[in-house]
């Protein structure tokens, strides 16, 4: 009696797998015709473009915003920040703009400059905030600020001459293990950057939280320095665990064209979406320099 109840059991569990198994194989085949369709490809990397390009367009439109409004002042953070936003999404348009001819280069390590060269712009970029945040909170503690900035200008010089000794290197031996040292490399790069909004950023929403007076101008830099914490630090924790992944896995390679679901998302959530986001936060415009022969009617 009990084999002839396990008999029927056995059938049915086996034909339970080989559906699953099945479904799975169907879906994996309908994955991989995905990605290696270029109609797929074309979609994923024009939109790619498409977003970075607006996003540039915007952080260009408020830098002449701020230049109408305080032209007599030099390059300020806030003037710097918004260019290399500008230069960093429209680099990244361009490359996506032209995935066909990036993607296919013979010379792998072109490729990779093309690829990884903007992400290190974007560490520049972003890390600019952690400066000024940073000297804000050094001088509302009466610490000095006088080794900040060479601090900043010491550790982006260090980063690009690494970067570029392996990208030199890669160019005469296209070694697997430096390619991999590379991406380790980004990730302790985005480690730096998380860790630099993390304890900063912290810092100083924490001193505001403390500052004794109530006013709406605190509780705007609140929600600003909270924000931008919140999206940075999430940004390059996608960036850290992506290209950690990417690093040992190839199903996860963000240099190759066969991947556009991936690179879609990776770069959307990694880059577009955070610097869209930032700049938003960031709108405000300084306020305008009233003359000294201009005396408003009170």
């Amino acid at each position: 009696m009990r084999r002839e109840l396990a008999s029927p059991l056995a059938t049915a569990a086996a034909a339970t797998a080989g559906a699953s198994s099945s479904a799975a194989a169907s879906l994996r085949g309908w994955w991989d015709d995905v990605n290696e369709s270029p109609q797929w490809q074309d979609g994923a990397f024009f939109s790619l473009a498409a977003a970075y390009a607006l996003v540039s367009a915007v952080a260009l439109i408020q830098l002449v915003r701020i230049q109408r409004r305080v032209p007599e002042f030099g390059w300020t953070t806030q003037k710097v920040f918004h260019l290399m936003n500008f230069l960093v999404n429209g680099v990244r348009a361009l490359v996506f703009g032209f995935h066909v001819h990036v993607f296919l280069l013979r010379t792998k390590v072109y490729k990779l400059v093309l690829l990884d060269l903007p992400g290190l712009l974007f560490f520049s970029t972003y890390t600019l905030l952690v400066l000024f945040w940073a000297e804000i909170y050094h001088q509302a503690r009466s610490l000095p600020t006088d080794k900040l900035r060479p601090a900043y200008i010491a550790v982006n010089a260090i980063i690009y001459v690494v970067q570029l000794c392996i990208w030199i290197y890669l160019g005469i031996n296209d070694n697997a293990a430096v390619e991999l040292a590379s991406k380790i490399f980004i990730v302790a790069v985005s480690f730096v950057a998380l860790l630099g909004f993390s304890v900063y950023g912290g810092r100083l929403f924490v001193l505001l939280r403390r500052f004794p007076i109530e006013s709406k101008g605190r509780q705007k830099k609140l929600y600003e320095v909270g924000t931008v914490t919140a999206i940075c630090v999430t940004c390059f924790l996608i960036r850290c665990v992506v290209v950690a992944l990417s690093a040992f896995d190839a199903d996860v390679s963000l240099e190759v064209l066969d991947h556009p679901v991936l690179d879609f998302f990776y770069y959307m959530f990694a880059e577009i979406l955070p610097s869209a986001l930032v700049l938003f936060v960031l709108r405000k415009l300084p306020p305008k320099r009233v003359s000294a022969q201009y005396h408003p009617i009170n």
